[in-house]
């Protein structure tokens, strides 16, 4: 008796994984963007998943506490060379001077000329893809983002038809795919109506 030929795969098959395949490769980089951008910006009501609080000190040479505060203001400025755009300058007592601008604020002891400066600064990385994933670029990136969005789908479509048999979709697959769309579902209804 001879053996049964191997069945070769549909032709359908093959270029179902082949598009699964090769669109995940394409998309793994915006993926992993995605991915870390939603996690940080899910627990933005812990911390600032933008800007990181940096504090430093700085000297410069003291300044008469007994200089009109437009004066001290004007000396401090050009000794600090402070970045941004100025805000205000507030005395609170006779040997402070605080300046205050868009991302940082400076506490100048007039009579040592120490300087605490408290600022907020960008975080490496996660800046840029948490603004990619707000999409705050718009334009281009707008339809960057759609096809991004077409290609998760087509990932999701193809992914369901990889296996075949008990371990494909008609199979384990159709549990597994039902008790993930459970999951959005049974948890939209519990905050929409019990919550």
């Amino acid at each position: 008796m001879t053996p049964e030929p191997a069945r070769r795969a549909k032709p359908w098959r093959r270029w179902n994984a082949a598009t699964h395949r090769d669109v995940g490769y394409l998309t793994v980089a915006l993926t992993l963007a995605y991915a870390i951008s939603g996690l940080a910006v899910n627990h933005i009501a812990s911390w600032n998943p933008n800007y990181a609080k940096v504090k430093e000190a700085r000297q410069i040479q003291p300044l008469n506490r007994t200089d009109p505060t437009e004066v001290l203001v004007r000396t401090a400025q050009a000794q600090l060379k402070p970045e941004g755009r100025f805000k205000s300058a507030f005395q609170p007592d006779d040997d402070t001077l605080n300046l205050y601008y868009d991302r940082a604020s400076y506490a100048v002891d007039l009579p040592t000329g120490k300087v605490l400066v408290e600022a907020v600064r960008p975080r490496p990385v996660l800046y840029a893809m948490n603004q990619l994933h707000l999409n705050a670029p718009k334009r281009l990136w707008t339809a960057i983002a759609d096809l991004y969005a077409v290609a998760l789908l087509v990932l999701a479509f193809t992914g369901l038809f990889i296996l075949k048999g008990p371990k494909g979709f008609l199979g384990r697959g159709l549990w597994l795919t039902g008790a993930g769309a459970a999951v959005p579902i049974v948890y939209w209804l519990w905050w929409r109506y019990l919550a």
